[in-house]
């Protein structure tokens, strides 16, 4: 083994207690999610002992980690991750005058989800209910927005921010010119 290679099976058991911690996980919650046994699950924290590929595995999915990333150490929560305006994925074809530009990364999808939405005179964005539970968090940076949530509707101007479920139908419109929104959606 090289001196790398054993820098970072040293540092693992840490990085992988840190990933339990951080998700407000038990021993036992962890082998329930990861089908690793709870005793071999903390002697892997433990440094006793070193986990099989597969072992490793099942316990990046079950924590929610990115596999390379654990082993690649404090170097990858040290990088910046830049995407440029023009690489930013675009939606121009939801809803009707609008322009959907997704802000969070594509694993965040249905759990924490930003998005930056531009509005044409009369553009509106009609939804149908998200999952049970899910909000919505809308901040107008230009021109008037309407929201509706259910049977619900409200004026927002440039600056107000609106808190809403999502989990029934829902609709943002611009109603007064060409309007910007920062919006988040929160899964359920």
């Amino acid at each position: 083994m090289t001196e790398t290679s054993d820098a970072i099976l040293s540092q693992l058991p840490a990085r992988l207690k840190d990933a339990r911690r951080t998700q407000g996980l038990s021993l036992d919650a962890v082998a329930r999610l990861s089908g690793v046994s709870r005793s071999m699950v903390s002697q892997i924290e433990r440094g006793e002992s070193s986990p099989t590929i597969a072992t490793l595995w099942n316990l990046t999915r079950a924590l929610q980690v990115d596999f390379a990333g654990l082993l690649d150490g404090a170097a990858a929560a040290a990088r910046i991750e830049l995407l440029r305006a023009a690489e930013v994925p675009t939606i121009d074809n939801l809803g009707s005058g609008c322009r959907i530009r997704i802000l969070s990364p594509p694993e965040e999808a249905g759990k924490h989800e930003v998005y930056e939405v531009s509005f044409e005179e009369g553009g509106a964005l009609d939804s149908q209910p998200h999952s049970r539970g899910a909000r919505e968090h809308l901040t107008v940076i230009d021109g008037t927005i309407s929201v509706t949530s259910g049977e619900d509707t409200q004026r927002l101007l440039a600056g107000d921010t609106a808190r809403y479920a999502v989990d029934v139908p829902h609709r943002i419109a611009a109603t007064n010119g060409p309007a910007r929104i920062f919006l988040v959606v929160q899964g359920g």
